[in-house]
């Protein structure tokens, strides 16, 4: 990857958000900065409510030539008519996804601290590879992916890698060099000005 260039922007949804109030937010912030793609990421396992805040967020990002991409739901994309998958058990879906969803659709997968697995899962037909925690988080086990993974990736695999979790200023500044996505949710969501926390962490890129 050139070195001058900047990773580009994956946002992720909150875990539940409020139809009437959330789209408009998501709008503020991409008609403020560039993003490549949004990751609908629920906690509900309700179908219903899935599919009407797929429907919300769809109509912001595509009206912007943004992609959408759903955690997990395989089923969910071509009915929702979204951009594709994005899967949570490593590189074990990757080729059953593939199948399902067609060679145009978006598959990408997150391979938590285990370079193997990212591997793997760029070998059967992932799109991009996500690792992280990048930060220190109360959450899970507490192990989070170094930059040597990232170094070492940049400069040995094809596959677009993304970065994300807990992502702060001193984070953005150490993983932007060696990362082709950089992914936010919470770490901008939870502040009353989405868009100017976003930027601030673009900022943090240098």
């Amino acid at each position: 990857m050139d070195e001058i260039e900047q990773p580009q922007i994956y946002l992720i949804t909150p875990p539940e958000f409020e139809l009437e109030i959330f789209p408009d937010r998501l709008a503020r912030v991409l008609d403020a900065h560039e993003v490549a793609c949004l990751r609908l990421s629920l906690a509900t396992r309700d179908e219903d409510r899935i599919s009407r805040a797929a429907d919300a967020c769809r109509e912001v990002t595509h009206a912007r030539d943004i992609a959408v991409v759903i955690d997990s739901h395989v089923l969910m994309v071509e009915r929702l008519g979204l951009d594709g998958v994005h899967l949570l058990d490593g590189s074990r879906g990757v080729r059953a996804a593939r199948k399902e969803l067609g060679e145009e659709a978006i598959v990408g997968a997150f391979c938590g601290t285990s370079r193997h697995d990212g591997m793997s899962a760029g070998e059967a037909g992932a799109d991009y590879v996500s690792f992280g925690p990048i930060g220190s988080t109360g959450l899970g086990d507490g192990s989070h992916a170094d930059r040597e993974i990232f170094e070492w990736w940049s400069e040995v695999i094809e596959v677009p890698i993304v970065a994300e979790g807990a992502l702060g200023m001193e984070e953005v500044a150490s993983f932007a060099p060696v990362s082709d996505f950089l992914a936010f949710g919470e770490e901008i969501w939870h502040e009353d000005d989405a868009a100017a926390a976003l930027g601030r962490l673009i900022a943090a890129m240098g």
